[in-house]
């Protein structure tokens, strides 16, 4: 508008949007501060914000038709037709700053995955796209809008597990559930305790394509725990390898059938972490200091303060190796004052067993948030022993639902099932594969209970000659 050339071609811009009769409105700026303004007014709009037809056709350098298609591409919807134009433009060499091709594929590159590519034809003036992705400000926020913040930030919210070769397919269940479940920015951490090249495919082939998820494996810290004691203690050398300050640790034998973020969002009132308390022992065992005991298979955790007092916590656990329930009997005593219990629908243990099972300390859990679980924990072993399933104290017996012995009258074996049909590990259940691994399981736990039971009655005759 400062020119007569910039006056001609608004009242030109003016003339021929008046003749289509649609109502419109003609910023008098450049393309930035203009796009910055559409940019606020949309956030503070009540009504569905953002446009469904957007066309870039400004400056034809390439760094002005990146900065422009950043700022449109916050305002478009999901589904909106994003238009370039200029993408074969004759007059400047295709890689030149001054040629907007140069700015367009690197846009491209950078938003690979939130856009269908509808132009085909190399030879088109224009580049054609559709927007696959949920609308993203990004910035310019109104004080006390915590939701927006959120997706406005796209602040996000990080998951890890810790996992072995024997845990790879569960492990593709429990993320593949966070991902169908959690909406916003996930960061998916993988501590790596073992785990093939196969595997490490198989898990990423699990997930689906979708912008806001990061998958990433961690390698354990040197001379780790786990490395030394066995996999299950690695949820302590996590705390150690994770490059944030804030997880939500899960194990892998989770099934997540809520979103997170409420999770997530818990205030740990200045304590190192939140945890469920545990169905089976709600306060302890005799190997451990009676009180209010937690279970291990969902903690949120604030790192940066683990990690203040993380030499005294490995000692404990070296002390603490060869503990009823290891590295969860460790945890609750180096953070017996120190957590936030959280509701049980969030850590839904022995569902279908041994939360039926009536207790003086578990009289005094609340098992009614149970009965539609954000997070469905499947405790008990893959292979249960002889002893556990003839167990009359507790009936049906614990397992998980691919182990040879399944997790009968679990009410949500059917639901873990139907998430690893989503999973790259899908129709395993049918395969050969799979029941020759029940079927040798099975085999080996007979095994040791005839060698069990023989032992057994060896001590008892050799007792009786004392």
């Amino acid at each position: 508008m400062g020119t007569a050339e910039g006056r001609e071609r608004y009242r030109k811009l003016a003339h021929n949007v008046a003749l289509t009769g649609r109502p419109a409105r003609v910023l008098p700026q450049f393309s930035v501060p203009a796009l910055c303004t559409l940019l606020l007014e949309e956030m503070n709009e009540d009504h569905e914000a953002g446009f469904d037809w957007i066309y870039i056709d400004g400056s034809h350098r390439s760094d002005d038709t990146l900065l422009d298609a950043e700022l449109a591409w916050r305002l478009a919807r999901p589904g909106c037709i994003f238009i370039f134009d200029d993408y074969n433009w004759s007059e400047q060499p295709f890689d030149s700053p001054h040629h907007p091709r140069r700015g367009i594929d690197a846009f491209l590159a950078v938003h690979k995955g939130e856009y269908e590519q509808l132009s085909t034809n190399p030879e088109q003036y224009q580049m054609v796209l559709r927007k696959k992705t949920p609308m993203r400000i990004g910035f310019l926020l109104e004080p006390g809008r915590d939701r927006q913040l959120y997706d406005a930030f796209e602040y996000g919210i990080n998951i890890a597990l810790t996992v072995d070769s024997a845990y790879a397919m569960a492990a593709a269940v429990t993320l593949r559930s966070v991902v169908e479940h959690s909406q916003g920015r996930i960061t998916l951490y993988i501590v790596d305790c073992g785990l093939l090249a196969e595997d490490k495919r198989k898990i990423e082939a699990s997930l689906p394509m979708l912008s806001n998820v990061t998958l990433l494996f961690i390698a354990l810290p040197p001379n780790s725990l786990a490395s030394n004691m066995g996999a299950v203690w690695a949820k302590v050398d996590m705390m150690r390898c994770l490059p944030v300050e804030r997880v939500l640790y899960l194990d892998a034998d989770v099934l997540v059938r809520r979103d997170l973020r409420e999770l997530w969002n818990t205030n740990l009132s200045g304590r190192s972490l939140a945890a469920a308390p545990d169905v089976g022992c709600p306060m302890g065992h005799p190997g451990v200091p009676r009180g209010e005991y937690f279970n291990a298979g969902v903690l949120l955790v604030d790192l940066a303060r683990t990690r203040s007092t993380l030499r005294e916590l490995e000692t404990c656990c070296r002390e603490m190796v060869h503990s009823k329930f290891r590295e969860q009997d460790a945890l609750n005593v180096h953070f017996k004052t120190d957590w936030v219990a959280l509701s049980l629908k969030w850590n839904a243990q022995g569902l279908g067993t041994y939360a039926e099972c009536t207790s003086v300390d578990r009289e005094k859990l609340c098992l009614r948030e149970m009965e539609d679980p954000a997070i469905v924990h499947f405790t008990g072993p893959v292979h249960p022993p002889m002893e556990v399933v003839l167990n009359p104290y507790v009936q049906p017996y614990t397992a998980k639902p691919w182990g040879y012995a399944g997790a009968p009258r679990h009410p949500y074996k059917r639901e873990w099932w139907d998430m690893s049909e989503k999973t790259d590990w899908k129709g395993w259940k049918e395969t050969t594969d799979y029941k020759e691994t029940c079927e040798k399981a099975r085999v080996e736990v007979l095994k040791d209970a005839r060698e069990e039971f023989n032992r057994r009655l060896e001590s008892s005759e050799d007792s009786r000659f004392l």
